[in-house]
């Protein structure tokens, strides 16, 4: 158990050097992961969304995301599945991301 609540970490870690181009505050912070699974084969699904569905940077974002996440030890798969449901919106904001971008 404590081997994936490693695995968790590191990946949230490394989740947080993920940033869109067009925004100075990184992915997690700003609450586009919504689940990130690990199964007993720690293959690694990660749901989360953009904060438009037109995004340009989407395919960085995403490809950034796969790559980071797949350089973990141990993690054997890497799985980004994609939505928009809930909409993102600036409540999903973590409070340093508000600080940063200069909403608190």
């Amino acid at each position: 158990m404590s081997e994936i609540l490693n695995m968790e970490e590191e990946i949230v870690r490394m989740l947080k050097t993920v940033y869109d181009p067009e925004i100075p505050v990184n992915i997690y912070d700003l609450g586009l992961i919504y689940d990130v699974d690990i199964d007993d084969d720690k293959n690694v699904t990660i749901t989360m969304t953009l904060t438009a569905p037109n995004c340009p940077a989407a395919d960085f974002i995403l490809e950034d995301v796969r790559f980071k996440i797949g350089s973990i030890k141990d993690v054997n798969n890497v799985i980004v599945n994609l939505t928009f449901e809930p909409e993102w919106n600036r409540d999903m904001l973590s409070e340093e991301a508000k600080l940063e971008l200069g909403l608190l």
